[in-house]
């Protein structure tokens, strides 16, 4: 049996791609990592195996506590995990959800060609730049107060709707159609809710972005149809999150939990770990709050594209709906859902032992820099895609492709319906800005590829240069083969704005 070892951790290939730490000591389940020799390199260059080892300690664990290929260390729990807990007996973990609440990603198509842009990127970076707030602190598209937070908080992207910033085709093509029932604004906080009142409709700072895209591959013609994707289309990738109220969020609750809770988060290897028994009033409270943090985050992202609209209105003189600039689908990464899984007794994978012994059981589902990758047939996936599987898009860096996947058949058994979420980082953003230089990098960009790139400072595009990530294209490639996202399209960038 092939071995690997790093950082105190040994982890035994289980098969092609599929590595697992053996159950011991207090590990209440395996743990497994789901990556090619070469990302499993990297992956284990700073301390995303040893939390995900910390992970299986969480009560409730079923199956195994799981890393994509695209992982690497976060707070307490790896970004790119996936963390499967009972939600009669087990926990939910603020830090296995992550402080930027759904953080995600949505994809708009248009009708246009690269031709149509080509020689009008400067334009049109600079159109997107003055007209989508981002960066640090306040300033949205919207000005809003508390009532109106509240709202949004509740209704989600219906209040888009209603508020003439959506159509109905947007909701029918994003997750959860734009509204996390269960959504409870009473139990997000007033600093939450005054952080959040004038960031609506802005993309923030760090790895978020706006990027221009067009199509190079079509690697599935049928399901790239039914996606409405073609080769040398124009696309819109939108990547940002709940701003600071999804953060505040995130720190009250911690809070609380090290206050209310101290005896289950003794048993923990890590605080950071910190979890509320399902069932508490905690447990509930904060169900609630990241459910409404939710909605906050799809408006977020929603008033962007609709933005977006109105300047390629502007910058190419036809009206939006013209020019075919339709929601393909927006997806969550860092998010806990309840959700229904079939697994064995004891937790054990469904996939492993008979039919026979299996239930159906509720699960909290954490994905912290995962995407949900629902297989065709399942009743969550929107009727527009059900026959052939969920959209999952999965960024590269702003040097690289990104892809679009769909929700593959082995998504359920290996990862709860989950894969990778991006390219995954290599570098902090600390040894990045010592490493780069920002505006060596937006020339490099412009000079080799004609990519045209805008931020508030060089130090944003210093952290985010293209050699600070991962291969994306190894880390699609393990999901294809695992069968738990199937590759259906490529794209490269074309411009892209960042905070």
């Amino acid at each position: 049996m092939t071995t690997f070892d790093a950082n105190g951790v040994t982890l035994e290939r289980v098969r092609e791609y599929v590595w697992e730490v053996t159950q011991e000591g207090e590990m209440r389940t395996p743990a497994r990592v789901l990556a090619s020799e070469a990302l499993l390199e990297e992956i284990s260059q700073d301390k995303t195996l040893e939390q995900l080892q910390n992970a299986t300690h969480l009560p409730g664990m079923t199956n195994y506590a799981i890393c994509m290929p695209d992982g690497h260390q976060g707070y307490g729990f790896p970004v790119g995990g996936v963390g499967a807990l009972d939600a009669e007996d087990g926990c939910i973990s603020p830090g296995a959800v992550g402080y930027d609440i759904n953080c995600g990603v949505r994809m708009m198509r248009t009708n246009l060609t690269y031709s149509d842009v080509e020689g009008r990127e400067e334009e049109l970076v600079d159109s997107l730049f003055t007209n989508i707030p981002s960066g640090l602190g306040g300033g949205g598209i919207v000005e809003t107060g508390i009532d109106e937070v509240e709202e949004i908080l509740a209704r989600g992207v219906d209040w888009a709707l209603e508020n003439g910033h959506a159509v109905e085709d947007d909701l029918r093509h994003c997750e959860d159609e734009g509204v996390r029932e269960g959504a409870d604004p009473s139990k997000v906080s007033q600093k939450a809710k005054d952080r959040g009142k004038n960031q609506v409709g802005s993309l923030g700072s760090g790895n978020h972005f706006l990027e221009v895209q067009r199509v190079t591959d079509v690697f599935d013609e049928e399901v790239g149809t039914a996606f409405g994707l073609e080769e040398d289309q124009i696309v819109v990738l939108i990547h940002c999150g709940s701003r600071g109220l999804g953060h505040q969020t995130c720190n009250d609750y911690l809070r609380k939990i090290e206050q209310q809770h101290q005896g289950l988060l003794s048993q923990l290897p890590d605080k950071e770990l910190a979890a509320a028994p399902a069932g508490s009033q905690l447990a509930e409270d904060y169900y609630g709050a990241m459910n409404a943090a939710i909605n906050f985050a799809w408006v977020n992202r929603q008033l962007i594209m609709h933005r977006t609209r109105r300047v390629f209105e502007r910058v190419f003189d036809r009206s939006w709906e013209e020019m075919e600039m339709d929601l393909l689908y927006d997806v969550a990464h860092n998010i806990a859902k309840k959700e229904t899984h079939t697994v064995g007794p004891d937790g054990q994978p469904a996939g492993e032992i008979d039919a026979a012994e299996t239930e159906q059981r509720e699960l909290f589902v954490h994905r912290k820099g995962a995407t949900r990758a629902f297989p065709k047939g399942h009743p969550e996936v929107p009727a527009a895609y059900r026959d052939v599987g969920q959209p999952v898009i999965i960024p590269g860096s702003m040097g690289a492709g990104s892809y679009v996947l769909r929700g593959g058949e082995a998504s359920m058994d290996l990862t709860f319906g989950s894969t990778a979420h991006g390219a995954g980082r290599l570098m902090s953003r600390t040894q990045a800005k010592n490493d780069y230089w920002g505006e060596d990098v937006k020339q490099d960009l412009e000079e080799q590829n004609q990519i045209y790139v805008k931020a508030q400072s060089g130090a944003t595009i210093a952290e985010e240069a293209p050699g600070v990530y991962k291969d994306v294209d190894e880390v699609v490639r393990v999901s294809d083969e695992l069968g738990i996202g199937d590759k259906v399209a490529r794209t490269f960038p074309v411009c892209n704005i960042k905070g």
